[in-house]
């Protein structure tokens, strides 16, 4: 179902919000429990007794008193000095009140910072940004990625520990951490649209919920710092890949390869926003992996069929890609793509280099593409049987059975010539 206007609203401001408690008393759990008791207040009542007419300080004044309640229930469980004194927000953490936030800070970009530090592991970082920064209660997030309530519990929880523990102060990076945890905030973007877009098990291919959630979050990592250019090349890349999603499942759900898609289900809004935002990202600067990854997609969707597609210039990103970090899946990319553009044997030369590398050595990515080459090689025994050593490794069983259905098409007899 559609969200309301409120629940928008609601939507919009929970980031805010709990930034501003954050901020100003510390506790990221605690300030996050009273935020989301302070959002339920506001979806009962808002509907019934009209939005105030500022949403904003509404729920950091409640959200501010139930944090007030909590911290003096704990204060009193405790009965001791030395731990109330832990309570007491360190001084060179005052701040000014919650409602009136620095005019040169975001709490909401404040508070990615925070989910994102480096310190923390990356199923931390994920999860962190989903539910204190997403919105999304545990039992989404544990569902998302295939993981007991419980355990995502437990993963939350260790990770506002360790906030907790370090010490950080709720303020913006500055200098050079602030472009390194910029990038990490990006990163976990990524990883989320990634699993949304093509989840590593369970049974379907798209997990639509994580793609639009990806995309929203980073609409709002570009509106508060619209001067990266990787930061809208990752939008664009988001933005023009979830583009083929209608057209990336079939009507029994087995997925369908980009070369059989139907072009014209893909969504012609989200490209051509796309196209625009990296033709315009490109020329700012210092070209990043995003912006290159976008451009790749770029040349993907405006191919009016898969025959047209500029191969050529896709092989020639990529190669600038591989020259940016030793990635073993920009690798494989590009063998797939030379050998659309300069032959299959080429392209499996470039596939066997890749076979001793350790970080492939359970990703179903490299048989599959290697069944691919072969296939068209018409070499179909070995072609099937890499089909089925991929289909083996996969988790995810839509891709198991595409995997497995093309192994059985090439166990029959080859079609006639011609």
């Amino acid at each position: 179902m559609p969200e309301t206007p409120a629940e928008d609203l609601l939507r919009e401001l929970a980031p805010q919000v709990l930034g501003a408690l954050v901020r100003r008393y510390g506790h990221f759990d605690t300030a996050e429990d009273a935020v989301q008791e302070a959002l339920i207040a506001a979806a009962n009542g808002w509907p019934r007794d009209g939005v105030p007419e500022n949403p904003r300080g509404w729920l950091i004044t409640v959200a501010s008193r139930r944090l007030t309640d909590l911290l003096r229930r704990e204060q009193a469980r405790m009965r001791r000095e030395d731990t109330v004194a832990r309570w007491v927000l360190p001084e060179q953490w005052r701040a000014p009140a919650a409602d009136r936030p620095p005019a040169d800070a975001d709490d909401t970009l404040i508070l990615l910072f925070l989910c994102c530090h480096p310190a923390l592991s990356a199923a931390s970082q994920i999860a962190l940004t989903l539910r204190a920064v997403g919105g999304l209660s545990t039992a989404e997030v544990a569902r998302a990625f295939l993981v007991p309530e419980a355990t995502m519990t437990r993963r939350i929880s260790r990770g506002k520990q360790r906030i907790r523990d370090s010490g950080l102060r709720f303020a913006p990076p500055t200098g050079p951490e602030r472009a390194d945890r910029l990038a990490a905030v990006l990163h976990v973007l990524y990883l989320i649209f990634t699993e949304g877009y093509a989840r590593t098990a369970g049974p379907g291919l798209l997990r639509a919920d994580l793609t639009a959630e990806a995309i929203r979050l980073t609409r709002l990592v570009r509106r508060l710092v619209p001067e990266d250019p990787e930061v809208t090349g990752l939008l664009a890349l988001m933005l023009l890949t979830d583009a083929r999603a209608p057209a990336r499942i079939g009507a029994h759900g087995e997925l369908v390869p980009m070369a059989e898609q139907d072009r014209c289900r893909w969504r012609a809004d989200q490209i051509a926003e796309g196209v625009e935002l990296i033709s315009g990202a490109l020329p700012r600067g210092v070209v990043g992996a995003y912006q290159l990854q976008a451009a790749i997609a770029a040349v993907h969707d405006e191919a009016p069929s898969a025959a047209d597609t500029d191969w050529a210039q896709i092989t020639a990103l990529y190669e600038v890609l591989l020259g940016m970090s030793d990635n073993p899946v920009v690798a494989l990319n590009h063998a797939v793509a030379v050998a659309m553009s300069r032959g299959a044997p080429a392209g499996l030369a470039l596939l066997a280099d890749l076979a001793d590398d350790p970080r492939l050595a359970d990703d179903p990515r490299l048989p599959a593409a290697r069944a691919h080459l072969w296939e068209l090689e018409g070499e179909r025994v070995a072609a099937r049987e890499a089909y089925r050593m991929a289909a083996a490794r996969s988790t995810n069983l839509a891709q198991q059975r595409y995997l497995n259905a093309r192994a059985d098409r090439l166990a029959g007899d080859p079609p006639p010539a011609g």
